[in-house]
């Protein structure tokens, strides 16, 4: 859906009282020189506009409408302007789906028909480059060219993130509400098609339709904007069934980082993180890799970056002989070259020997370089010394062509006059050593994704809430072994000792037709003779009939390989720790399906349990490509039956011989 006409109007209709009255006095501040008309059938004058009755009396079609009534009379108010073709609708009336009234939502979202409706419930949208604030509050936007986007859900953090005051350049916030037509995709399609927006951020409960957001992103991706995102609450998306524990783990949280990671977008944890990361995305952009330059007057700092920059996919890696010798050459001989540098103060306040100094070490082999200062701000402080620190810096990075950030310990130590000359030089002024590195982080994430084509979506459609029924585990391993994944050798029957004995001690005895077995005394392992056979059937819960296995030896590690169906969204691969471990560890992680095996081996190798694979404490060391080719024949088995709704094995037992399915669940959906 098309937002232009909302987003870009030229006549805005305002409908209402006191609401419609701020939007008329928020269009004026910002400079808004399209025509704005008021309707009110009680007033005949609003923000110095005159009136008129009703959205029939308008005498031309709006492009955009902000509905400030109550709900039933929104709903009729928004039917006619659909059918005098306006362009689009901000409906700011509370009282819909938010609160139960999914039917009278319903009837809103018929009465707009193909016009776009923003809301309900939410506070509208202001387009920063044209002046159009369609919106009823207080807001700290100002003219802008250039910049970031924001879309939140909640009109209040939408009217938070327009208050900052970190130099952050936004050109539009919108705030979708109950998102009951106008999705995230929706406003992400049409802020893409403004070059005025160099980055879009997100603050997301939820997302309605996955499969369409995750084609914004690829519309994103192949347009090189930057998307980052802010994920709070709970969605339906990562519902599903509670009894494997594929489902326990993978959670709705799971599912967005497997959405957002396949799709390219990068996801921040906080609201400081998220303005940060688009200040640098938009002042500095994307950059070639994460080899970084940390500069720093403090030993103290120094040390505080390399300690922080273990939490983030960051490298400070030293530098060669050659180049630390010309860097040192600058420096004085107390001072020893490193990364993190401390380059003391033994010139501070020396422009001239600064840019000097900080030319050399650009010079090297960085992806881009930070330089950390706290600026003064009282009164009666003299920052000159800092101003030539900050201009060497400058100076260093347009000299060497190196993408360059500021960077303060403390946000308030990073006055709006400094910040807004390093904007205007090319340089992201940042708030925060753990928000200077999530940017840089997220710079070189972008720079690396963008030089890569992302995957189509796969998307599966809903069941329609059909019955589900588990597999028997004997049933699930045949359907496994049908597709290439090595189980046990095994029989289900009611005579266990003589099957035991044909098939060779030891053995694994389980009782048929009941999950999570070894909760209730269902299973029993290494079992050495008959007689052990005999006696584990009596001291097991009753059972008219037994699966007995042959026992896996030489186990080097166990995982846990789940793939659990989202409707609308596809298969969602989980990946960790298995057996006893499975809820202990907590070790997980997740991709959407269908992938290839160099993403499920990245992914088995940032796990805690590849350790053990490779030759953990004089464990034999594991082949990972036959680990990643039994995972990847456990996804396809999945993709091919389109019935199914999970497919576990857990454990998943790695021998130096094979990965084996020691046991299985698959539940499948009948119509």
């Amino acid at each position: 859906m098309n937002l232009s006409r909302l987003i870009n109007p030229r006549s805005i209709a305002v409908i209402g009282g006191t609401e419609a009255e701020r939007v008329i006095a928020q269009c004026d501040a910002l400079g808004f020189d399209g025509e704005i008309w008021p309707v009110n059938p009680h007033r005949s004058e609003m923000g110095g506009r005159k009136t008129v009755a009703s959205v029939g009396e308008l005498a031309s079609v709006p492009d955009a409408a902000f509905v400030a009534v109550p709900r039933k009379d929104t709903i009729a108010i928004v039917r006619t302007l659909a059918d005098r073709g306006c362009g689009g609708v901000v409906g700011y009336a509370s009282g819909f789906a938010e609160v139960g009234e999914v039917d009278l939502q319903h009837e809103l979202v018929v009465a707009a028909g193909a016009m776009p409706l923003l809301g309900p419930n939410c506070y509208g949208l202001i387009n920063a480059t044209t002046g159009a604030a369609l919106w009823p509050d207080e807001h700290g936007l100002e003219r802008r060219d250039l910049g970031a986007a924001i879309v939140s859900q909640s009109g209040n953090m939408a009217l938070n993130f327009t208050l900052q005051d970190r130099g952050l350049p936004i050109t539009h916030v919108l705030s979708l509400g109950n998102q009951a037509q106008v999705g995230f995709e929706d406003a992400m399609l049409t802020l893409l098609d403004d070059a005025r927006v160099e980055a879009i951020g997100l603050h997301i409960e939820g997302i309605r339709d996955a499969a369409a957001f995750a084609q914004a992103a690829i519309t994103a991706h192949e347009q090189r904007v930057p998307i980052v995102v802010l994920k709070t609450g709970v969605s339906d998306l990562g519902a599903g069934i509670t009894r494997s524990h594929t489902a326990a783990l993978a959670g709705d949280d799971a599912v967005f980082d497997a959405l957002f990671d396949r799709y390219g977008v990068y996801r921040v944890d906080t609201v400081p993180e998220l303005l940060e990361v688009l200040k640098l995305l938009t002042v500095t952009g994307p950059i070639r890799g994460n080899r970084l330059l940390s500069l720093s007057c403090s030993g103290g700092e120094a040390s505080l970056v390399a300690d922080r920059a273990q939490h983030y996919d960051v490298e400070f890696p030293a530098l060669d002989p050659d180049h630390a010798a010309d860097v040192g050459r600058h420096l004085d001989v107390l001072v020893e070259v490193g990364n993190p540098l401390d380059y003391h103060t033994f010139q501070w306040g020396d422009r001239e020997a600064l840019t000097g100094t900080f030319t050399a070490a650009l010079s090297g082999a960085f992806d881009a370089a930070m330089l950390v200062i706290d600026f003064p701000n009282r009164s009666h402080n003299d920052d000159s010394s800092w101003w030539s620190t900050v201009d060497a810096m400058v100076s260093a990075a347009e000299r060497t062509g190196t993408a360059a950030i500021v960077t303060s310990s403390l946000p308030e130590t990073m006055p709006a006059t400094v910040s807004q000359h390093l904007i205007e030089r090319g340089l992201a002024p940042m708030s925060g050593i753990d928000e200077a590195l999530a940017g840089l982080e997220a710079a070189a994430f972008f720079g690396v994704r963008f030089a890569n084509p992302l995957s189509p979506i796969h998307p599966v459609p809903p069941f329609d809430d059909q019955a589900r029924a588990a597999l028997s585990e004997w049933d699930a391993k045949q359907i496994l072994a049908d597709g290439g994944v090595l189980v046990p050798d095994g029989l289900v029957t009611d005579r266990p000792g003589e099957v035991a004995a044909d098939i060779g001690f030891p053995v694994a005895l389980k009782i048929v037709g009941a999950l999570h077995k070894s909760d209730t005394g269902g299973v029993m392992l290494y079992l050495e003779s008959v007689d052990d056979v005999v006696a584990a059937t009596g001291a097991m819960p009753p059972s008219d009939a037994y699966l007995v296995e042959q026992m896996i030896p030489g186990g080097v590690a166990e995982l846990l390989v789940g793939v659990r169906r989202h409707d609308g969204l596809g298969w969602l691969l989980t990946i960790g720790a298995g057996g006893e471990l499975t809820e202990l560890a907590n070790d997980t992680a997740h991709l959407l399906l269908p992938t290839d095996a160099p993403s499920i081996r990245r992914a088995l190798e940032s796990l805690s349990v590849a350790a053990l694979l490779n030759g953990y404490r004089g464990r034999p060391t594991i082949d990972l490509q036959f680990v990643v080719d039994a995972i990847d024949k456990i996804c396809r088995v999945a993709l091919e039956h389109e019935r199914f709704d999970t497919v576990e094995v857990n454990p998943l037992v790695v021998t130096p011989e094979g990965a084996v399915a020691v046991d299985a669940l698959i539940v499948s959906r009948h119509g």
